[in-house]
């Protein structure tokens, strides 16, 4: 018999199946569901803001908990680290978890959807993230408070996903795979190599990569992610070759979890993993790896006085 799907109150029913969250929810649809005792509300803001005033019954976990040290900040924190934090936020094996962050621009969805992965890759399957974040919520006229829950220490214990993730070594061997698309989540001038972030060491992509900028994804000059219809049209427009996988990278693994949220869980594509220490960990390793767009070293000069006479 066909399965039969539909959307209420921000879960994806499956007739003869169990039910599972949808990946991004309506201001309207958390606040039906936020006081279920299932749910459980993880606002990823800095925790001043967090503390001026919030979703209620949301947790606290600023963004900075989820990633790794300064110069490779896409590095995921040790499982143990990850295991703790989410023990103490409350949330069980099945627990419908919905991340929540400002909402205030496409960089900044970027973090919830890094958060989501790094859940699913612990083994979680009940997630959301509220579209358009905490600005969304208030911008559909509902309450906050300041009050801060008090949570159970749960028993979580995690299945990590290996399905959904890409080492440096993994990648490296999938260079010249012709079943495998590399895609760049970064704007075009970083995927260019006319502009460096400061934990890569070189400017430039990854070779064979192609570029699928984040903010394509988002109605324009908001954080409020597009529908499934126009995302699968972009997905059609900017990604024209077929490929069993795909692998999203950017400079530190934030941009491109956008890219790896849209594809694989908006869009539906399989197999599509995301290479979390993305550049930074690339561009640094001992043996130099293959790049595309590496300018000369001229260029590369130039490029860097253009950029601290457009700082001063």
């Amino acid at each position: 018999m066909k399965l039969l799907t539909s959307l209420v109150a921000g879960f994806t029913i499956v007739m003869g199946s169990s039910a599972l969250a949808a990946p991004l929810l309506t201001p309207a649809q958390l606040d039906t569901v936020r006081t279920d005792a299932n749910v459980r509300i993880i606002d990823i803001r800095p925790t001043q803001e967090y503390a001026a005033g919030h979703i209620p019954g949301a947790v606290s976990a600023p963004y900075a908990q989820w990633r790794g040290p300064a110069e490779s900040p896409g590095q995921l924190p040790p499982v143990k680290e990850l295991a703790a934090l989410v023990q103490n936020l409350g949330v069980g094996n099945d627990t419908h978890a919905v991340v929540v962050s400002s909402g205030a621009n496409a960089t900044d969805f970027g973090s919830s959807a890094r958060v989501y992965w790094t859940l699913k890759y612990l083994g979680l399957s009940n997630l959301s993230v509220l579209n358009g974040g905490v600005n969304a919520w208030l911008e559909a006229g509902l309450s906050q408070e300041k009050a801060v829950p008090a949570v159970e220490k749960t028993s979580f214990t995690p299945t990590l996903n290996e399905q959904i993730i890409a080492t440096e070594d993994y990648v490296a061997t999938h260079l010249d795979q012709p079943t495998t698309r590399l895609v760049d989540a970064r704007p075009s001038s970083f995927f260019k190599g006319e502009t460096k972030a400061p934990t890569a060491k070189i400017p430039g992509t990854i070779k064979n990569a192609v570029n699928l900028e984040h903010d394509k994804w988002f109605k324009p000059g908001t954080a409020i992610f597009v529908s499934e219809a126009e995302a699968k049209k972009i997905a059609d427009e900017s990604l024209a070759k077929p490929a069993d996988e795909t692998i999203s990278f950017c400079n530190t693994g934030h941009w491109a979890a956008t890219d790896w949220f849209a594809l694989s869980e908006v869009v539906g594509q399989p197999n599509v993993k995301l290479y979390p220490a993305s550049l930074a960990e690339w561009t640094q390793a001992s043996t130099p790896l293959p790049m595309d767009n590496v300018p000369g070293r001229g260029s590369q000069l130039m490029n860097k006085f253009k950029s601290l006479i457009g700082n001063s």
